[in-house]
Parts: structure tokens; sequence; C-alpha cells
């Protein structure tokens, strides 16, 4: 596999290590996908009192207390007790207003999806295949190489400033890939939520430790840039997908080791 320097020519060649030569598995992929994002879900509750702070009370058909709302023109449901003797409103049960909700959510629900860590450890490694596979990269990404992932030499981690980056990003053949990420999708809906804007996932850069090249790509829109002990399925392949990705030869040469079993068990 060829090694291309920062002016976009090749250096060098290496070969890959065996992860890039995997089978690429989107049904593991994906789940390993819906595992992450179940961790951002926010556990909701209720309290405990809604809809039970007010006077209504339910007597009961055929009790004969005092209120029992028997012959009186009206429904027997739990009422407010009001002065005089009087009924008011229904209140307490779900079908009633400012009642109680009939099934509320409750804290105690689990609700991330729990996934093992040799079959997590197992979807990092083929999502690391599939970025080398040319057809399937081709098909969400644009780039004229025939070979993936591009490999790129060391001295791209100490880059520190975005102008420099997007230069080599250029002369790599990345700008028409990144162009299209540069206008931000709006979400249709609701008044509040059509002001956020999403980018496209354009080309990952994985480096072998976080460094300068983190500070340099935060800034530019659908470019993400994170270390070999950092990688998860939503950078990797975002979608179940495979990525257009940018990997220095220092991360090639290390990533056999930060995926495997004991590693990926460590991190999680």
């Amino acid at each position: 596999m060829n090694v291309y320097g920062l002016d976009g020519k090749v250096a060098r060649s290496i070969t890959l290590p065996g992860v890039f030569s995997g089978e690429f598995r989107e049904d593991m992929v994906r789940r390993a996908l819906l595992s992450e994002q179940s961790r951002d879900y926010q556990p909701q509750g209720h309290f405990i009192r809604a809809g039970f702070q007010t006077t209504a009370v339910y007597i009961g058909k055929y009790s004969a207390n005092y209120r029992r709302g028997r012959h009186m023109g009206i429904a027997i449901r739990p009422r407010q007790k009001l002065g005089g003797g009087a009924q008011g409103d229904v209140r307490r049960i779900p079908s009633a207003v400012k009642g109680h909700r009939a099934h509320p959510h409750k804290i105690e629900k689990r609700i991330e999806e729990l996934i093992n860590n040799k079959e997590y450890a197992a979807a990092i490694r083929s999502a690391i295949a599939g970025s080398a596979d040319a057809a399937l990269v081709k098909s969400r990404h644009i780039h004229d190489s025939k070979e993936f992932p591009i490999i790129v030499e060391d001295n791209l981690e100490s880059i520190d400033k975005t102008k420099d980056l997007v230069k080599v990003l250029k002369a790599l053949g990345f700008s028409a890939d990144i162009g299209k990420s540069h206008k931000p999708a709006v979400r249709r809906g609701l008044k509040r939520l059509s002001a956020v804007r999403h980018f496209r996932n354009s080309v990952l850069i994985v480096s072998k430790s976080p460094g300068k090249i983190s500070q340099a790509g935060r800034n530019i829109p659908g470019v993400d840039v994170c270390s070999i002990n950092d990688l998860s399925i939503r950078k990797l392949a975002p979608g179940a997908r495979p990525r257009l990705s940018i990997w220095t030869e220092g991360a090639v040469s290390g990533i056999e080791a930060a995926v495997t079993d004991e590693a990926m068990k460590k991190r999680r």
C-alpha cells in the first residue's frame, strides 16, 4: 500500500496489517452502532404524585356516604371536594383533565442496548476492514483513488493550523468530498428545531495519538480526527457504512494492538 507525503505524492510503500483485509459485516456493525447510540439516551421519570395533588376522592358506586354522587345526573368518578358539599371536576384518573398519565415513564427502565465486549471488538475490526473496501467507500464518498485506506506520513500529526491541514487534504484529493459537507442540512419540523444544522460526515483522520492534528481538524465541517485508542463505530462507520479515512503511518502500525479483545475491554 502506498504512503503519501503532505504534498500528495507517493513517498514509499508498506504492507497493511491483517485487520484491513477482514470481512465487513454490516449487521454486526449496525448492532454495535445502535448500542453506542443508546448510551446517549436520557432516562426519564415522572413525579410520583403527578395528577394526585387534589382533593378529589372516589366514594364508590354503591356507597351511601356523603358526596356519594348518586342520582345527581353526573358520572361517578373521583371528583373535587368543594365548599358547601358541592362536587367539582373529575380528577385523578388518566381520562380526566389534569389527571395522571396512564402509563408514565419509569426511571428503572433499562434503555441501553448492551453488547458483549468481544462482539463490539469484532465490530470495530469489521468497520476498519470496510474502510479498506474501495467499492463500499466510493458508494458514499468521492475520491479518485483505487486503493483504500489512504495512508500518510507521520508528520501529518504535527500540523496545528487549519489552513495547513486544508492544503494537505486538497493535495490528497479530498476537496470534492469535503465540499459536499460545507452546506449544512436543516432539519424540517418544529420551528424550535429547524435552526439546528447538521453537517455531512466526510473524512476521518486517524492518528497514532491525540495531538496537534485534532486542533487543526475540528474547524473543518465534516472532518473528524481521532486516535487509534479512541476509535468508535460512530466515527468509523456512521450509519453502519464505511467512511472515507486517512491513516497516519504510525496509526497503521499500531492498529492491531489497539483493537484486540483485551484492549477494547479495558476501554469499555
